[in-house]
């Protein structure tokens, strides 16, 4: 006798695999996969594979081509939605094509969602079944979560740095701390982050390009937090952003003619209020938020770290430790700032997990907010 509830478990699992084949393309929308199933045999698959083209539901009943799925169960990652977007209604296609059984991953908190998708399919008189893998769906799909809901940026704080807590050493050397299996899961993070954030000093120290390379992937946007304006006309991002969106946020009183010139050079000039004389970091994922960007892969520097934790916009924290001793009391720190004054204000992670990455080892957690 065939357990119902483990084939949902074995089919789910493959229609999140489906899903991750859009990793770093759907941005702002999430990952999502199906998957068609009728007398036990898998006859179609689909996932999304970007923003405004068809859905997972959708490219599943393409993959079917001339199959019969009337009276089949689609799993499906997330709640199909209801609403009229880019694309139709995916419940409206699950009911035209008479599907006998729907199997839900996640529900969708987007408010245009939130249940309706799965209420208009129940009405319809099929069989739904909800929370099948939703932890795994809800982590996939983490971005999405909090930017539909929020319509802020996700954002990561990574880091590289020494066992003793080290990102460089006293002369200001940094490449490389960590090994290459983690330097390429970085530029797989700027493959899958919409947007990557550093502050002024580290376009001053390092005159980085920070674009996907190790991996074949998708460049992000580039935002430099940049609140006089210090960055050189002769930077690599200024002098490639026709190429690759480029955005520098600075305070209202930064220099209007360096403004028209980085405008000119194709830079997005963003002015925002300014806070304790700097860029106000609040203020800028909200307006980022506003410019559909999900997601942003803070790098640094020090000062922007700090500044990012004290603002309360960091949601995750990914360090690579490397197994090197660099010592020196002027060597450089992942956070810089003033640093908190006593234990109990430290920002604290919960969810935490570790593993090894070639000779590194990854610790990765989520910012605890009071409740």
């Amino acid at each position: 006798m065939i357990d119902r509830n483990q084939e949902d478990l074995r089919y789910m699992q493959m229609a999140l695999d489906m899903a991750k084949l859009g990793r770093g393309y759907t941005n702002p929308n999430p990952m999502v996969g199906a998957v068609i199933v009728k007398d036990g045999q898998v006859i179609a698959k689909g996932y999304h594979h970007c923003c405004g083209q068809g859905h997972a539901e959708v490219e599943a009943f393409k993959d079917a081509g001339n199959q019969d799925v009337t009276g089949a169960t689609i799993y499906v990652t997330l709640e199909p939605c209801s609403h009229y977007g880019k694309t139709p209604p995916c419940a409206d296609k699950i009911i035209e094509k008479k599907i006998g059984r729907v199997v839900v991953g996640a529900l969708d908190p987007n408010p245009l969602v939130a249940g309706r998708g799965i209420e208009k399919i129940r009405n319809a008189g099929i069989e739904v079944t909800t929370g099948v893998l939703a932890e795994e769906s809800i982590k996939l799909n983490e971005i999405f979560m909090k930017y539909i809901v929020n319509k802020e940026p996700f954002v990561l704080y990574k880091s590289a740095m020494s066992l003793d807590g080290k990102i460089a050493t006293a002369s200001g050397e940094s490449q490389w701390i960590s090994c290459e299996a983690s330097r390429k899961e970085v530029h797989e993070l700027r493959h899958q982050y919409m947007a990557i954030m550093v502050g002024s000093q580290t376009v001053l120290d390092d005159d980085p390009m920070l674009n996907c390379r190790l991996i074949e992937g998708k460049d992000p946007i580039r935002v430099v937090v940049d609140s006089s304006l210090r960055i050189p006309m002769t930077a690599r991002l200024v002098k490639t952003a026709r190429d690759i969106r480029t955005i520098v946020a600075c305070t209202p009183s930064a220099d209007e003619k360096k403004i028209k010139d980085l405008q000119n050079a194709g830079v997005e000039v963003l002015s925002i209020e300014a806070k304790d004389g700097h860029v106000d970091l609040k203020k800028l994922t909200e307006e980022l938020g506003r410019m559909q960007i999900d997601s942003i892969l803070l790098e640094g520097g020090a000062a922007l770290a700090a500044a990012a934790f004290g603002a309360g916009i960091i949601d995750k924290v990914q360090m690579y430790i490397a197994p090197k001793i660099i010592g020196g009391k002027t060597s450089r720190t992942p956070v810089g700032g003033k640093g908190v004054e006593h234990l109990s204000d430290a920002w604290q992670l919960k969810d935490i997990t570790a593993r090894n990455i070639g000779n590194d080892i990854c610790i990765t957690g989520y910012i605890r907010r009071e409740a």
